[in-house]
């Protein structure tokens, strides 16, 4: 975990935004000793997202599979989507 003060992303921006790149990973910063902020990349933060909406649509088909909602094979899955490919769908 990588944490900051305020004072030094006021002063030194540039150096919590080449560590924030850098490392792909959140930087903590503090304001007064207590936490305030998180600060991310771009890149950070869209891989974060898509991962978080992958686990919520899994979430979804996992809960759907346990209520016994009808699922069809992989095989079928297959057949279809080269179908909707083909243009025979």
């Amino acid at each position: 975990m990588i944490i900051k003060s305020s004072t030094t992303l006021r002063n030194d921006y540039n150096a919590i935004a080449k560590i924030a790149r850098e490392k792909a990973e959140p930087v903590y910063i503090t304001r007064n000793g207590e936490g305030d902020l998180v600060v991310m990349s771009i890149e950070a933060f869209e891989r974060r997202e898509a991962m978080l909406d992958l686990k919520e649509k899994l979430l979804l088909a996992e809960e759907q599979r346990l209520a016994g909602t009808p699922t069809v094979s992989l095989e079928e899955a297959e057949n279809r989507i080269r179908k909707k490919i083909n243009g025979e769908i």
